[in-house]
């Protein structure tokens, strides 16, 4: 929380931070590491809100009209419950609808803001998902930036999941745009495997901003005449007083690796979840929803009983069972850890998520495998 107490531990946060700036396509900035992509998520929220209300810092909300944030309808549900715990409520948080890959639709963003402006509220910001939580979607970050500059919103890009493919020269194109955002949440932890927990809010051209937005001004800690620029006591632009050293992951990492490292195993990633849906269209009995954008692949098993009853009229009731029943037995067994879920009017499906950085074909052989020996004895 201040330089003299983790000298050190600060430099490194400090160069980390521009480091991932510098992925993002900021020129300068701030940004803080924090415990989770939630909490990041929310560190954006009072910011945004900081931006264009600088008088709640000290009256609350009391005397403002509703502030509304616009998010992808697939969005994490941090933002919902950011929405709550930081008083703008849930019904301010405005899910605009997606296309059938997951992607928020710009055109239904921009008539949601303006219908809002119609309607008296103060539109706050915009949060774009990059790397959606089941489908893997990349909201279309040039589109939507264009829209948050002709309504001067802030744009802020959850990219906690999809982060990691800014490492990649072959994968980058799918945050394109992310240089126009004024905020962005990275989990490190996440698609370049730091250890839990390593997320970071980071700010483009956004240099007080955060420190005005949290500020305290402890004197008994954050004195203004110290023998060092107190610019480094990083503690009161923090929510917290007392942090973990979570940046020294993936400085450690980035050293090891160096950029090269970290792109290979991107690259790999992608490949394997590639190389997953590729093979399970080709293996009888499974059914691919949609090609994987991210390294999420989402697919339904059909057991034997349940082939050629497609138009059977309790067909998909019966589909539902199987992803939980099958998921029981790689459980017992300690086989493999991979959920599943239904999706709107999709019933249970498999999603497996390459993650794991030294994974290859075998593995992804293994997961069908393995999901269709539990499987075929399944009767419902």
């Amino acid at each position: 929380y201040t330089f003299e107490v983790s000298p050190v531990f600060t430099l490194i946060e400090e160069e980390v931070l521009s480091r991932m700036r510098t992925m993002c396509g900021f020129q300068r900035g701030d940004g803080i590491f924090c415990p989770g992509g939630s909490i990041a998520n929310m560190y954006a929220m009072s910011v945004a809100r900081h931006s264009i209300r600088t008088e709640i810092h000290s009256n609350g909300m009391f005397a403002t009209k509703p502030l509304k944030i616009f998010s992808n309808e697939l969005c994490h549900f941090s933002i919902r419950k950011g929405a709550a715990f930081l008083g703008f409520g849930t019904s301010n948080a405005v899910m605009v609808k997606t296309d059938d890959r997951g992607k928020m639709i710009p055109e239904e963003l921009d008539r949601e803001i303006q219908d809002s402006i119609d309607k008296g509220e103060v539109p706050a910001m915009v949060v774009a998902t990059s790397g959606t939580t089941v489908f893997g979607a990349y909201d279309d970050l040039v589109e939507i930036g264009k829209i948050c500059r002709k309504f001067n919103l802030w744009f802020h890009v959850d990219a906690a999941w999809g982060g990691g493919a800014l490492l990649s020269s072959r994968y980058r194109h799918k945050l394109n745009g992310i240089e126009l955002s004024d905020s962005v949440t990275w989990c490190p932890h996440k698609l370049l495997g730091a250890p839990l927990q390593c997320s970071a809010l980071l700010l483009n051209n956004k240099e007080d901003v955060l420190q005005n937005c949290m500020s305290a001004k402890a004197q008994y800690l954050y004195q203004q005449d110290k023998c060092y620029d107190v610019a480094y006591d990083t503690g009161d632009k923090s929510l917290q007083c007392s942090r973990l050293v979570d940046a020294y992951k993936i400085w450690v990492m980035w050293k090891a690796k160096g950029d090269i490292g970290f792109e290979q195993e991107i690259d790999n990633k992608f490949f394997c979840s590639e190389y997953l849906a590729e093979q399970i269209k080709l293996r009888e009995g499974f059914q691919l929803l949609l090609e994987p954008e991210c390294t999420n692949v989402c697919f339904w098993f059909v057991p034997p009983c349940l082939r050629g009853h497609e138009n059977d009229t309790d067909y998909y009731q019966r589909l539902s069972k199987v992803a939980p029943i099958i998921k029981s037995k790689m459980v017992s067994e300690g086989s493999i850890m991979i959920t599943y879920q239904p999706h709107k009017d999709k019933v249970n499906f498999f999603r497996m998520v390459v993650i794991h950085s030294f994974l290859d074909e075998r593995h992804m052989d293994y997961v069908i495998d393995k999901i269709e020996q539990l499987g075929k004895t399944v009767v419902v």
